[in-house]
C-alpha cells in the first residue's frame, strides 16, 4: 500500500531525515540504519572474500587490482602511522576504511529512490546514508574506545596503565588526583570527537541533497546536484580516511610502551 508522500518542502525535508524505527525512548532502534549497517559490511567481506579466492598471480583482473590497491593503500598506512608489529591493526583499518566509504558512498544515491521504493512496499520512513546518523558513527567510535582501553591493559600491564593515566603530564604522586581528571577528559574527547566528526559532515551532506530536492523543480535539480555530487566524492573517501587513520593513531598510542 502507498504512503501519501509530503506536499510541502518543509514535510518533505522532515521526512526524508527521519528513520524508520522501533521501540520507545532509549531503547529506540532505527531499523535503516542498521539494515544498511549490516549489510554494507557484508557485501565488503563477500567482495574482498571472493577476490582472496579467485587472486591469481598472473595478470589480475580489474577487481583483484582495484583490491590490491586498497590493501597496499591501508597497509602503507598502517606502517606509516604505527610502530611495532600488530595483527590486529592492519585488517582492523582495512574494514574500518571500507566499512565507513561503503556507508558513506550511499549517500551518492538520488535521495528519492529508495524511500520511493520503500513508500511502495509500506515503509513510511527510510534513510540510506548509515553514517548520517549519529548512533552509527558513535557506535562505531565507541568500538575504538574499548580497543583503546584493551590495548592500554594488554600492552602496558596494569602499573602500566596506572601510570599511563595518574602521572602524565605531571610525573609526581601528589599531582594524581588532577592527572586522572585530564587523562580522563583526553581519552572521552577520542571517541566523541571521532563519532561526532563523521556524522556532522555525512548529515550536512545528506541535508544539501536533500534541500536540492526540495526546493528545486526536478527537471533543475542536476545543476546543484551533481556539482555537488563530484565534490562529495572527495567527502567520502577523505572522511573513510580520517576515521581509519585517527583509529590507527589512538590505537598506536594506546600500545606505545616507552614513556612520554
Amino acid at each position: 500500500m502507498a504512503i501519501s508522500p509530503p506536499k510541502t518542502p518543509q514535510e518533505y525535508i522532515e521526512h526524508h531525515l527521519h528513520n524508520l524505527q522501533v521501540g520507545e525512548g532509549f531503547w529506540t532502534f532505527n531499523l535503516d540504519s542498521l539494515f544498511f549497517s549490516i549489510v554494507l559490511g557484508l557485501v565488503f567481506l563477500i567482495i574482498f572474500r571472493a577476490v582472496a579466492r579467485k587472486a591469481t598471480s598472473g595478470v589480475p583482473g580489474k577487481l583483484q587490482c582495484a583490491v590490491e590497491m586498497i590493501l597496499d593503500f591501508v597497509d602503507k598506512t598502517v606502517k606509516d602511522m604505527s610502530s611495532g608489529p600488530n595483527k590486529l591493526l592492519g585488517p582492523l583499518a582495512l574494514t574500518v576504511f571500507m566499512w565507513v566509504f561503503l556507508m558513506n558512498f550511499m549517500d551518492l544515491i538520488p535521495v528519492d529512490f529508495l524511500p520511493y521504493i520503500a513508500q511502495h512496499i509500506g515503509l513510511p520512513y527510510l534513510r540510506v546514508v548509515p553514517t548520517a546518523d549519529v548512533n552509527i558513527t558513535m557506535s562505531m567510535s565507541l568500538g575504538v574506545f574499548l580497543l583503546i582501553i584493551i590495548y592500554t591493559f594488554k600492552f602496558k600491564g596494569v602499573k602500566g596503565a596506572v601510570k599511563e593515566y595518574t602521572l602524565h603530564p605531571f610525573n609526581h604522586w601528589a599531582f594524581a588526583p588532577i592527572n586522572f581528571i585530564l587523562e580522563m577528559v583526553s581519552l572521552l574527547a577520542k571517541p566523541i570527537s571521532l563519532g561526532l566528526r563523521l556524522f556532522g559532515n555525512m548529515y550536512a551532506g545528506e541535508l544539501i541533497f536533500i534541500l536540492i530536492a526540495a526546493l528545486l523543480p526536478w527537471w533543475s535539480q542536476w545543476v546543484l546536484s551533481l556539482p555537488w555530487a563530484i565534490f562529495h566524492i572527495l567527502i567520502i573517501v577523505l572522511q573513510a580516511f580520517i576515521f581509519m587513520v585517527l583509529t590507527i593513531v589512538y590505537l598506536s598510542m594506546a600500545a606505545a610502551t616507552e614513556d612520554h
